[in-house]
């Protein structure tokens, strides 16, 4: 009876593979090409394997099958393209702005938030954050990121001798420093401990996300909870959760001790130094405010905060510490381009008495090339994932409904068709005039379309405000070449390994 019942299961399975292989959606992708694999697994051991290899993996198969390659697992078939054409069908319209499956995975984390979250969920989450980019806050913003730049620098110049630091860690401490204390209106100063143990969490996570998005293809969700790495994912989730939990307690318990007062009119008088009578000094207005103040009228759970909080303060420190390493690093190689950021950078600091401000920062049009540029080679976020609503007519197939598909930005940026000797670093590739008749969907560093990233401009005001202070006190130098760099698969495109630059001091007279 046992054995019958096993037989009929299989046979169910082998009926329902043989539809999916071979039914209408299927015909459609199999008309993609791709690698051969086996039968029912399909392509499952193309992506176990390590987290460098998977990289390689996923970047040499976009070359071999430009523009559009297909692998399949079990039931799930992925499509990658990497075509500004292709990118524009998926990302320029509403009908497929779900994320795919994949993101599923972060769900433990970060719940359903402005990442993750789907439909209405996701129109409504959109509408109540896109208020706090807007210029009026990003003004009161970049004070603070100003601020860590140059706390930045002094820890430099405290030691009075070149110093050679392994990047990620090192600016990943500001990031965190700056997001936490702008969107969320919490400062870490003289919480290194704290800050420190979230950060090692972020890094630990990043390897449990990618074992889970293998073991995605086998459906295994109860098997995992059960596991080594699914009781490290509990402890890990503890920590992440309880770092924001505290920041959401803080904000909430200053709120209170001012009578809520400072949460009315949000956008009106959003800056003031007195204490007045409460004792308690206005701190800037947050992101974490307009959220709050959500809350209270109704709209938001106490869970709906913490699903933005923890996906903002990963997303706004990672991204960001991300892209300033690695235009760091092909600073530090470019002796000429870095050159002239600084002669760039000194004028700037001449005219403002050796500060910056949130106009002086506007008008660094080659360090802001020199960014865009060094985002088009490492994009911080380098693959993307939609899920068809419908039928979607790409350049050369037809995607079925509910088809997987990747979008390989990382391939895209240096696609020879769009981007001339594309692995050379070149700032002025983005001169206006260059730019001009370029694709749109050539280059997406944020993402495009309606779910394009939220924080661009804070995100590029950063990484301008910590850049430029270290050009104007230091000559930077490589210890590490990126000509030997290998990527971690990762949340974000990840060093698999430090990668340290030298950072001279220079002795200036006057300024």
């Amino acid at each position: 009876m046992f054995i019958t019942i096993l037989l009929l299961i299989f046979i169910v399975y082998l009926v329902y593979h043989y539809y999916v292989q071979y039914g209408p959606k299927g015909q459609l992708i199999n008309k993609i090409p791709g690698p051969s694999g086996y039968p029912i697994i399909g392509n499952l051991f193309l992506v176990i394997g390590s987290r460098e290899g998977l990289v390689d993996i996923v970047m040499s198969l976009s070359d071999e099958y430009y523009p559009i390659w297909k692998i399949r697992g079990f039931f799930e078939s992925m499509i990658t393209i990497r075509h500004p054409d292709d990118f524009e069908v998926i990302l320029s319209s509403m009908r497929h702005i779900d994320k795919s499956r994949m993101y599923d995975i972060f769900h433990p984390w970060l719940g359903t938030g402005l990442l993750t979250s789907k439909g209405s969920k996701w129109q409504t989450r959109r509408k109540i954050l896109t208020p706090t980019f807007h210029f009026n806050i990003l003004q009161q913003f970049v004070e603070i990121l100003i601020e860590e730049g140059e706390y930045m620098s002094r820890s430099l110049k405290n030691a009075e001798d070149i110093v050679t630091k392994n990047l990620v860690p090192f600016i990943s401490k500001h990031t965190l420093n700056a997001i936490c204390e702008t969107a969320m209106g919490t400062s870490l100063q003289g919480k290194s401990d704290f800050q420190q143990q979230y950060r090692k969490a972020v890094h630990e996570m990043g390897e449990i996300f990618i074992y889970r998005l293998v073991r995605q293809w086998l459906k295994d969700d109860w098997i995992f909870a059960l596991t080594q790495k699914g009781r490290k994912q509990k402890k890990i989730l503890k920590i992440l959760h309880g770092f924001t939990e505290k920041i959401i307690a803080e904000r909430k318990d200053y709120h209170k001790h001012t009578n809520g007062q400072y949460l009315k009119n949000l956008g009106e008088n959003i800056v003031a130094d007195d204490a007045g009578t409460t004792g308690y000094k206005r701190k800037r207005v947050a992101m974490l405010d307009l959220l709050i103040q959500e809350s209270q009228k109704g709209l938001l759970t106490d869970m709906d905060i913490r699903e933005e909080v923890d996906t903002f303060v990963l997303e706004g420190h990672d991204t960001t510490a991300m892209g300033i390493t690695f235009a760091l690093a092909l600073l530090a190689e470019h002796k000429d381009v870095q050159d002239y950021v600084r002669k760039e950078v000194n004028a700037i600091m001449q005219e403002n008495q050796g500060k910056l401000t949130m106009k002086s920062l506007q008008v660094l049009p080659y360090l802001e090339r020199c960014i865009k540029e060094a985002l088009r080679l490492y994009p911080s976020v380098y693959v993307i994932s939609r899920l068809t609503s419908q039928e979607a007519q790409l350049k050369s197939h037809l995607l079925p409904p509910q088809t997987l598909v990747l979008l390989n930005i990382y391939s895209a940026h240096r696609d020879p068709n769009f981007w001339p000797n594309p692995d050379i670093f070149d700032p002025d590739r983005f001169l206006p005039e260059n730019i001009r008749n370029r694709h749109p969907y050539s280059y997406i560093p944020f993402s495009a379309g309606p779910r394009n990233c939220i924080g661009q401009r804070f995100a590029l005001l950063e990484m301008k405000a910590m850049i430029a202070p270290l050009i104007h006190n230091f000559y930077l130098e490589p210890i590490d070449y990126l000509k030997d760099l290998k990527i971690y698969a990762d949340f974000v495109l990840r060093p698999a390994h430090p990668h340290r630059i030298k950072f001279i001091p220079i002795i200036t007279e006057g300024i």
